[in-house]
């Protein structure tokens, strides 16, 4: 089939060496219509076909994209991306979709400002909904359901100051020593390794292999290998011989008092009981300094502290390659949260 660059025109070469021509009305079955032979007449036609195609297809709105790309593309990503997708797909489907669903067509750069402030009061899901936004719209772009520009072109986002928690070692073990064993292997694990927690729990003994722990990231699908040596071979053993106790057995290197697999949810109240007990421990010896710094510890900063502990004694590039990112500098504005070691001017 010859390519036409008009739209919807389709160009057939029969091998009689005679060209016909046909306007393409899709639908499934997909419909064609003849033209003819003739260029001229069927262009004509070709023209009268397309107005009366533009008044008569139904205009796509806004969250019929988003059924369509939640069904092609979400499966595509990681599963807590997934996660958090579904989770802004309802506040992008009550924004676009009351009282009657957005046409494709009539959203504005002028909407996109408007979902910022909708939730001005969390601007983190605030920017995290207008790229989302901004991502289906491009999918749709290139589905074919719409040709106009990306509304979000222009808008900016909230600027959002960067997290500087930094995790030091006596916040750390106040914490540790308010966990069970299964805690503390994981947050040990995790200190080690700079992993995201969801990689963390997703570690199996499989992944250990010539002395080396094989790391595929659920997020970025990045690939770190970390030589097993030093407090990670400590780590490893204790687990080993702790699930070595259990009559139930797994694979995973997290895992409960009865040797199962530890679950996000199961590992998040563990360290919030613990680091509830840690803060009121040090509130009772009057240290309310070190109570409020142990209180803003998150389970997911122990992957800043293991790029800052790597980064004072190797080096940034080697806080980068443990975290598994391409750039130095995105560990630089994510992660390193200390600064440089100095020597005094004098």
């Amino acid at each position: 089939m010859v390519k036409s660059t008009m739209q919807n025109l389709r160009v057939r070469l029969q091998k009689s060496g005679k060209t016909y021509y046909y306007f393409d009305a899709g639908g499934k079955p997909r419909k064609e219509i003849p033209l003819g032979s003739d260029y001229v007449l069927a262009v004509r036609k070709w023209t009268e076909l397309s107005a009366q195609h533009a008044s008569t297809a139904p205009a796509v709105n806004f969250i019929e994209v988003i059924d369509i790309y939640e069904k092609v593309e979400l499966p595509k990503l990681a599963k807590s991306t997934q996660a958090t997708h579904r989770s802004d797909m309802k506040h992008l489907r009550e924004f676009f979709g009351k009282p009657s669903p957005a046409p494709l067509e009539e959203i504005k750069p002028s909407h996109i400002r408007t979902l910022l402030k909708w939730k001005a009061a969390q601007p983190t899901t605030a920017n995290r909904l207008k790229r989302l936004f901004s991502t289906i719209f491009n999918f749709a772009r290139g589905e074919g359901y719409t040709d106009k520009e990306n509304p979000t072109k222009g808008i900016t986002g909230f600027e959002l100051g960067r997290r500087e928690v930094d995790i030091t070692e006596q916040v750390y073990q106040a914490v540790w020593a308010e966990g069970d064993e299964p805690l503390r292997d994981a947050m040990d694990l995790a200190e080690v390794i700079g992993q995201r927690p969801g990689d963390v729990l997703r570690l199996t003994e499989h992944d250990i292999k010539d002395g080396l722990l094989n790391i595929k990231q659920g997020k970025t699908r990045a690939k770190v290998r970390i030589r097993i040596e030093g407090k990670l071979e400590t780590v490893l053993a204790r687990i080993k011989a702790r699930k070595e106790r259990y009559r139930l057995w797994s694979s995973s290197l997290a895992v409960n008092k009865r040797g199962m697999p530890l679950s996000k949810q199961v590992l998040r109240g563990m360290f919030e009981t613990a680091r509830e007990a840690a803060a009121v421990k040090a509130e009772a010896g009057k240290n309310k300094a070190l109570a409020a710094e142990i209180r803003a510890m998150w389970f997911y900063d122990l992957r800043a502290k293991a790029a800052d502990d790597t980064a004072e004694v190797l080096g940034e590039q080697a806080a980068a390659d443990l975290l598994g990112h391409d750039s130095v500098q995105t560990t630089k504005n994510h992660y390193l949260r200390r600064g440089l070691i100095v020597g005094p001017s004098k």
